[in-house]
C-alpha cells in the first residue's frame, strides 16, 4: 500500500532532516542499494516526511544523472521541501561521517604500512551485507513495481518485464546501462500514457522502435591531476559504486600508477566496511596519494558533478512529474532502475560470498532482519566482523 500524498507543507523541519542524514551517514551500512532501501523505509513509511511518488521522482533522476546513486538521492530529498540549502545540508550530512572515517583509516594505513587485519573482518561484514542489501532489494521492488502476487503482476508485467531485463544485463555486464533506462521509460510511456502529439500523429509504436600518513604531503600538480580525475568520474560514470570501482580501478593503477593492485583493493575494503556511500573510497585513495588534501580534492571532484546535476534539474523536473505521460516515463525507468539494482546485489554476491561460511552469514543476516524486531543493521555488521575475524584466523 502506497504512502498517502503528502501536504505541500513539510511535516518535519530542515534540522530533522539532516540529522537524520548525520545518522545514516554515520551508520548506514551496506552501499548505495541498501542506503536507498534504507531511505524508502525511513523517510517514506515510517516517518512520512516523503510521499512514495516523490521518493521514486528522486530515485529516476538520481539513476539518470551522473554520479553516486545514494548521495544524489539524498541530495534531491533534502531539495524537495527545503530547496537548495535542504540539498546542501542533507549532502554534506551524509558524506562527512564517512569521509571523516576513511581519512582516519588512511591514516593508520600510511602509519603501518597496510591493515591485515581489514581482510579478515572484509570477509565477515561483506557477507552481512549481502544480506541486508538483498532484503533492502527485496522491499524496493515490491514497493516500485507491484507486490508479489499474480494478479498485481499480471496488471504490471511490462514493469516486471523490465525489471528482468535490467537484471539480467546488469549481472551479465556488471554495469548499469543508462541509455536502456531512457528506452525503457520511452516504452512505457508510449504504451500507457502517450503524449497529445504522439496521440494525434498515430505513430506510437514507431516511435516506440526508433527510440531503441603524510596528512599534508602532497604536490601540487599531482592535486591537480587528482581533481581533473575524479571530477571526470564523478561526472560520465553513471549507478551506484559498482559501476565507479572498474572506472577507479584503471584511472589509479594502469592510467596514473597512484596505487598498486593491493592497495586499491584495501580502498575497496575500506569503502565497504565504513557506512555512507561506497563512493567515499576515493578519500580513501586521494589520501594515500596526496594525505588530507588529497582525500578532500577527490571526494570533492566526485560528489560536486552529482550535486550540481541533481539541483540544477530538480525544480524542472518536479514540475513536469505530474504529467501523465511523463508518470508513465517515470515508471518504466524506476522498473529498469530496480532491476539494475537487484542484478548489482548478484554480481556482488557473486565477488563477496566466496565459501559455506560467508554464504550462511548473509543468510544468518537477512534471517535476523526478518526474525528479530528492531534488529540494528550496524550491530549485525559488528558480529559478521567478529565472526569473520575467527573464521580468517582459524583457517576457515
Amino acid at each position: 500500500m502506497e504512502a498517502p500524498v503528502l501536504p505541500l507543507q513539510p511535516t518535519y523541519r530542515l534540522a530533522e532532516l539532516v540529522r537524520y542524514f548525520l545518522w545514516l551517514g554515520t551508520l548506514g551500512f551496506g552501499g548505495p542499494i541498501a542506503l536507498v532501501g534504507y531511505m524508502h523505509r525511513d523517510l517514506v513509511e515510517r516517518r512520512r516526511w516523503l510521499s512514495e511518488e516523490e521518493y521514486r521522482q528522486g530515485l529516476t533522476l538520481a539513476q539518470l544523472a551522473p554520479g553516486p546513486l545514494a548521495a544524489q538521492l539524498g541530495i534531491y530529498l533534502g531539495f524537495v521541501h527545503y530547496g537548495v540549502w535542504g540539498a546542501t545540508l542533507t549532502g554534506l550530512a551524509f558524506v562527512l561521517p564517512s569521509f571523516i572515517m576513511v581519512v582516519l583509516l588512511g591514516m593508520a594505513y600510511t602509519l603501518y604500512g597496510g591493515l591485515p587485519w581489514m581482510q579478515s573482518v572484509f570477509y565477515g561484514v561483506g557477507a552481512a551485507v549481502i544480506g541486508i542489501i538483498s532484503l533492502s532489494a527485496y522491499k524496493l521492488t515490491t514497493k516500485a513495481i507491484s507486490p508479489l502476487r499474480l494478479e498485481a503482476m499480471k496488471d504490471r508485467w511490462l514493469l516486471w518485464l523490465f525489471f528482468l531485463i535490467m537484471a539480467v544485463v546488469t549481472v551479465i555486464t556488471q554495469q548499469e546501462v543508462v541509455w536502456l533506462f531512457i528506452l525503457m521509460g520511452l516504452v512505457y510511456m508510449a504504451v500507457q500514457a502517450p503524449p497529445a502529439w504522439l496521440r494525434r500523429s498515430g505513430k506510437t509504436m514507431s516511435v516506440v522502435f526508433l527510440f531503441q600518513a603524510g596528512f599534508w604531503q602532497y604536490e601540487p600538480d599531482t592535486l591537480w591531476q587528482l581533481g581533473r580525475f575524479f571530477v571526470k568520474a564523478g561526472a560520465f560514470v553513471f549507478g551506484s559504486g559498482l559501476a565507479i570501482i572498474p572506472f577507479l580501478q584503471h584511472g589509479v593503477i594502469h592510467e596514473h600508477g597512484w596505487l598498486n593492485e593491493k592497495q586499491f583493493l584495501d580502498a575497496v575494503a575500506v569503502a565497504m566496511i565504513t557506512p555512507g556511500p561506497v563512493v567515499i573510497t576515493v578519500a580513501f585513495i586521494g589520501f594515500l596519494v596526496a594525505g588530507f588534501p588529497g582525500a578532500l580534492v577527490a571526494a570533492l571532484g566526485v560528489f560536486f558533478p552529482c550535486y550540481v546535476c541533481t539541483v540544477l534539474p530538480a525544480p524542472y523536473f518536479r514540475k513536469i512529474a505530474h504529467n501523465t505521460s511523463i508518470k508513465a516515463f517515470v515508471e518504466g525507468i524506476t522498473a529498469a532502475v530496480v532491476g539494475a539494482l537487484v542484478g548489482s546485489v548478484f554480481v556482488l554476491a557473486s565477488r563477496s560470498l566466496s565459501d559455506v561460511p560467508s554464504v550462511l552469514m548473509a543468510l544468518a543476516s537477512i534471517g535476523g532482519l526478518l526474525s528479530v524486531k528492531k534488529a540494528s543493521e550496524p550491530l549485525i555488521i559488528l558480529a559478521a566482523a567478529l565472526l569473520g575475524f575467527i573464521f580468517y584466523y582459524s583457517g576457515r
